[in-house]
């Protein structure tokens, strides 16, 4: 690219042929999308916000608990390896609508199956479900709204964030009210609204399966046969990713714990996580300001988030008393830009939904097996050395790595190699 306004569009854009979506199928496209997102965080930080309660609840002991806060990590490994395939033989949309149902039956089945087999099964089923959901959005949003990745892909992680917040704000204060099997399961509602959503997508648009993707050079289409699992930009996005993952899951597991040890109250340490987690929004639409109103370019974009991460790890490790806030803040910056930007870039580096599917797949299956590592070796590390500084210091070194990796990742190329 000879400037960096060119730079810009080949960020907002693929090399194949890009049609103007009419109005009335965009807006359909995104509702559905956008009630698929509210479904996708919330069934797992309603569990950890009410998790005393259902452990006494059905008599469970803490490694229960445990089991249920890692399962979901295994199960979106296993979906995102498996869900190009499935997706590709089915159809995107009738895929999506199989995946709505298993959600919404794990979300049924856990408040009303009041066992450890029922809660064990309804997670494992609506973890699997959200496995799928994460990599086929990317292929979806690529087939149906090609001329605003950016866009689409930030208000679904935005959705996303929201409603995680939102619900474990209130489901504890429901179970006091309504008690804990309807603060869980009453979610399933939204469930339902994303079933009939999906249903009238496919209805009004056929199954993906059943048409011609985009219109391809056949250069273009040689490439798009070409394995995502030997592709070097694949591995620096699964890379990016999972670094980023491990940080975003053990900190979400760790940080009042971390900010306690550092001398914070129980109830400051408390705000520290509620901060973390709704610097999403700021994060989402900061960074969709920057690309589109501003043309930032992408690499821009993931070096400054990976950055902000660094930095709020070496506040957090060597300066905890000065401001606390700033430190949880821009690390929960830094976290939500990076997951929205890995999405993005399964769209944008690719050549159709087909391969934007794969490499979704291959990426997120790499992420979150990287992912389920980083909360049971800090706690090892805590375990080995009685403090925080050691399990700090080892992901901060992850994380200043990953700076190098976010500059590979985030190249103006193709998954090819071929400049985007």
């Amino acid at each position: 690219m000879s400037n960096s306004a060119s730079t810009s569009a080949a960020d907002s854009q693929t090399p194949a042929t890009v049609a103007k979506t009419p109005r009335a199928v965009f807006w359909l496209v995104v509702i559905a999308i956008l009630l698929m997102a509210s479904n996708m965080r919330s069934p797992i930080v309603a569990l950890g916000s009410i998790a005393p309660v259902v452990q006494d609840a059905l008599g469970l002991s803490a490694a229960h608990i445990g089991w249920l806060g890692a399962i979901p990590m295994l199960m979106f490994a296993l979906g995102a390896l498996v869900s190009p395939a499935i997706g590709k033989r089915y159809g995107l949309e009738n895929t999506l609508i199989a995946v709505v149902i298993v959600l919404t039956a794990g979300i049924i089945m856990r408040s009303t199956w009041t066992t450890w087999n029922g809660f064990l099964i309804g997670t494992i089923l609506l973890s699997l479900a959200i496995g799928f959901a994460n990599t086929l959005v990317a292929p979806v949003i690529k087939q149906h709204t090609p001329g605003n990745i950016a866009l689409v892909t930030s208000m679904f992680s935005l959705t996303m964030s929201v409603m995680a917040g939102i619900v474990s704000g209130l489901v504890y204060p429901l179970s006091e009210q309504v008690g804990w099997q309807w603060a869980l399961g009453g979610w399933a509602s939204l469930g339902i609204a994303a079933l009939v959503a999906w249903i009238i997508l496919r209805l009004k648009l056929g199954s993906s399966n059943k048409m011609p993707l985009v219109t391809l050079t056949e250069n273009e289409a040689a490439q798009e046969a070409t394995s995502v699992w030997k592709s070097a930009l694949a591995w620096q996005l699964a890379i990016f990713m999972g670094l980023q993952s491990l940080l975003f899951y053990t900190i979400a597991a760790f940080l009042p714990s971390i900010w306690i040890s550092k001398g914070l109250s129980e109830v400051e340490a408390g705000s520290m996580a509620s901060i973390f987690q709704f610097m999403a929004p700021i994060a989402i639409i900061g960074m969709t300001w920057l690309i589109r109103k501003r043309g930032v370019r992408l690499q821009t974009v993931a070096i400054g988030a990976t950055v902000l991460n660094v930095i709020g790890l070496i506040g957090i490790s060597y300066l905890p008393s000065l401001m606390p806030v700033v430190w949880t803040a821009v690390m929960g910056l830094g976290c939500a830009a990076i997951f929205t930007l890995c999405i993005m870039l399964f769209s944008l580096r690719t050549y159709t939904p087909n391969q934007a599917s794969k490499l979704s797949g291959m990426a997120q299956t790499i992420a979150y097996l990287v992912a389920f590592a980083g909360p049971f070796g800090a706690g090892w590390l805590y375990e080995l050395s009685g403090n925080w500084n050691g399990p700090l210091l080892f992901i901060l070194i992850l994380t200043i790595i990953n700076v190098i990796i976010a500059w590979l990742a985030s190249r103006p190329i193709m998954i090819d190699g071929k400049p985007a």
